[in-house]
């Protein structure tokens, strides 16, 4: 537990006191946010707003991270540092997609061939290392079964496996970047669904089958490291709200977002909890489907479920504020994890 702190400690104070720094250097070359012309009105105002903030979220976990095993002496683990390559692998690609935007001073970045074959690259080396490294019981970081808050049913094979990360990845990592379109609201979401899986690994590590066995014990591999990186990442993204929070001083830009979608998707798989994901990252799976449906609504009938995908952008056109647009979205989350732990919790 010293490390989960001190590593969320001290990623919250890198994040806190270097976003700052951050803003003034990004300000200083002119790397600012171009804004859709075709977007809510009352966002033009934010153009030129410094991004590419998911710069820091990862620098300051990679940091905590370090500082809170070299202090505390506790071993860094093949889990914990799967998911933080993991999120780090999709933040380059994210920060390719941002530079993209800014050196061309436009809205769009990467072509989304480009950037879902980045996801799937990294998606797949995550996938194939994840199946290596077992422990003395022969325990790997991921399992080829499928999961729900365990693993149920026979193995789906290493093909099938790796094919299910890559959609996994990409999936969370681009349901995170939809999100991400009002100051604050990705962020605080994320916060939420890491501390849930902070609480999950806490919980696993106290019912370890790799301690005792016992009929409600969890065969996880590396339990306790997996809630220090998502107290360190939460702790990092806590540091960034600050920031981030209505009116933003700084984006997160797709460095941030596609991160962050990373590290969710990485700790679900190595929790063995793929499709609580769903559950606990709600507000995400909500946004998402309301592109789909809005997309497939027009393509097919011409006409427009929502004034403007995604969802938060309909309320914005319908005249809620942003602030308000963003607090409501947060207890959508928080409800969601509280749904989702509850279920954990019995399960």
């Amino acid at each position: 537990m010293k490390t989960v702190l001190l590593s969320a400690a001290v990623s919250l104070f890198c994040a806190l006191f270097g976003t700052p720094l951050a803003i003034k250097v990004f300000t200083r070359r002119g790397y600012g946010q171009e804004i859709r012309s075709d977007g809510p009105q009352g966002h033009l105002s934010k153009r030129g707003t410094p991004t590419m903030g998911g710069t820091v979220i990862i620098t300051a976990s990679l940091a905590g991270y370090l500082v809170g095993h070299v202090a505390t002496g506790d071993a860094m683990s093949p889990s914990g540092l799967l998911v933080l390559f993991l999120m780090t692998g999709l933040g380059l690609v994210g920060f390719a997609d941002d530079f993209i935007k800014l050196y061309m001073q436009r809205s769009l970045g990467l072509r989304s061939g480009a950037k879902l074959a980045g996801q799937a690259i990294v998606g797949g080396i995550f996938a194939v290392l994840a199946i290596r490294f077992p422990d003395g019981l022969d325990i790997t970081p991921a399992s080829t079964h499928l999961s729900f808050y365990a693993d149920f049913g026979p193995p789906i094979g290493i093909g099938f496996f790796v094919v299910w990360v890559i959609l996994m990845v990409s999936g969370t990592s681009n349901a995170v970047n939809l999100t991400d379109g009002l100051d604050g609201l990705a962020t605080g979401a994320a916060i939420l669904a890491l501390a849930a899986y902070m609480i999950i690994g806490i919980w696993q590590l106290r019912n370890d089958c790799t301690v005792y066995f016992a009929q409600a014990c969890y065969p996880i591999r590396d339990p306790q490291d997996l809630a220090i990186v998502a107290a360190t990442v939460m702790g990092a993204c806590i540091g960034f709200l600050w920031w981030n929070a209505p009116p933003a001083k700084i984006f997160m830009g797709d460095t941030g977002s596609l991160a962050l979608g990373g590290v969710l998707a990485g700790l679900a798989i190595t929790t063995h909890t793929e499709l609580l994901l769903f559950l606990l990252g709600g507000l995400f799976v909500i946004i998402t489907l309301s592109v789909v449906i809005q997309v497939s609504s027009f393509k097919l009938t011409g006409k427009r479920v929502f004034r403007m995908a995604p969802l938060q952008h309909h309320f914005e056109l319908a005249g809620w504020a942003e602030t308000t647009i963003v607090v409501r979205f947060w207890i959508i989350a928080g409800i969601c994890v509280a749904l989702g732990l509850g279920i954990f919790y019995v399960g």
